[in-house]
């Protein structure tokens, strides 16, 4: 990455660090121009894609280390009786028949130093909690300074195949998983299947694996995936309008779970629950994290989501508890100190 004080657009996807920005656009249809395009679709707000010019083998942040907020200075949009209060809530329109599963979450901001540098903390998250889909984008024209270790794919696509694989179910050990996080997991592949199946040839889609076991920095998940052949004459836009927002991160069936978000979270998502990732629109390949285990510095803070999957089984001490798991050792590395 660049050492240079100044704050030159880039991005870090895929492995590969994008420089020489070209141009910035809210259109998704421009995915399937030509170029590469480092990618940020908030959960709540308007899509960005940058095509980028210079794309090589990304390289080790040689700037100055990260130094972030301290775990005490973090602030949450839900305390603890109060997101009790919403998983209660939940179970009521789970029993009224209304959904089965919501994600409810809460966002966390702290305050960053005037000039803290994203492309920082995205190398001291590779360092402390590698993922598989992590990125970093930065974009200062357009406030877009973002940093996830997601370890959850949305959005895959080579040629007209797509596919998603949905992370549902967390635990702290590889036998701590429930029958709830089971189901769960079930739920939202269904949900995914429907989607895909909106824009994916009759009878290609298929789950080529459900409930596998992955491990990951501190954490433990259950994931499936959901494959299909998109159907001729349709690309990334229409793609993404089928399938967004993740399932994984709303609820089934999604509009109503939507619907519950929007009434029982007291501040909008942001960046988080959002996708975030890379699109080679030259050989029709891309690949699109959900933006959970991800950090974003707006309006002169640091922000951070976590949440959870909530089903008629679900407590809320033990749903706080899934949502303190999740953010703990994401908020040390923030901090700038050691995860040993």
């Amino acid at each position: 990455m660049p050492t240079s004080d100044e704050r030159q657009p880039l991005a870090v996807v895929g492995g590969r660090l994008c420089t020489g920005l070209a141009d910035v656009t809210s259109d998704l249809t421009a995915l399937d121009s030509a170029g590469f395009w480092a990618v940020v679709i908030p959960y709540s707000g308007a899509p960005v894609c940058a095509r980028f010019d210079h794309v090589v083998p990304a390289r080790l942040w040689r700037g100055p280390a990260w130094v972030g907020p301290r775990p005490d200075q973090w602030r949450s949009s839900l305390d603890e009786r109060s997101f009790g209060r919403g998983v209660d809530a939940i179970r009521e329109c789970i029993a009224a028949g209304g959904v089965y599963q919501v994600n409810l979450t809460r966002r966390l901001r702290a305050p960053v130093a005037p000039d803290a540098r994203i492309e920082a903390l995205g190398a001291a998250l590779a360092e402390g909690n590698p993922a598989p889909f992590s990125a970093v984008v930065s974009l200062p024209d357009h406030n877009i300074a973002v940093a996830s270790a997601s370890p959850e794919r949305f959005l895959s696509r080579h040629g007209d195949r797509v596919s998603s694989s949905p992370i549902k179910g967390t635990a702290s050990t590889p036998t701590g998983f429930s029958d709830k996080d089971r189901a769960e997991n079930v739920m939202i592949v269904d949900l995914v299947r429907n989607d895909l199946g909106r824009v994916c040839d009759w009878g290609t889609v298929h789950v080529p694996e459900l409930l596998a076991l992955e491990a990951h920095p501190g954490l433990f998940h259950l994931v499936s995936t959901v494959e299909g052949r998109l159907r001729p004459g349709l690309g990334w836009a229409e793609a993404i309008d089928a399938t967004f927002p993740p399932g994984s991160v709303t609820g089934a069936p999604k509009i109503a779970a939507c619907s519950v978000i929007d009434e029982l979270e007291t501040e909008p998502r942001g960046v988080y629950c959002g996708a975030i990732g890379w699109v080679d629109a030259d050989r029709r390949l891309g690949d699109l994290n959900v933006a959970i285990r991800t950090f974003w510095i707006e309006g002169g803070e640091l922000n951070f989501g976590t949440g959870g999957a909530i089903t008629w089984d679900s407590t809320p001490d033990g749903e706080w508890n899934e949502t303190e798991l999740k953010a703990r050792r994401l908020l040390k590395v923030a901090a700038g100190g050691s995860t040993t």
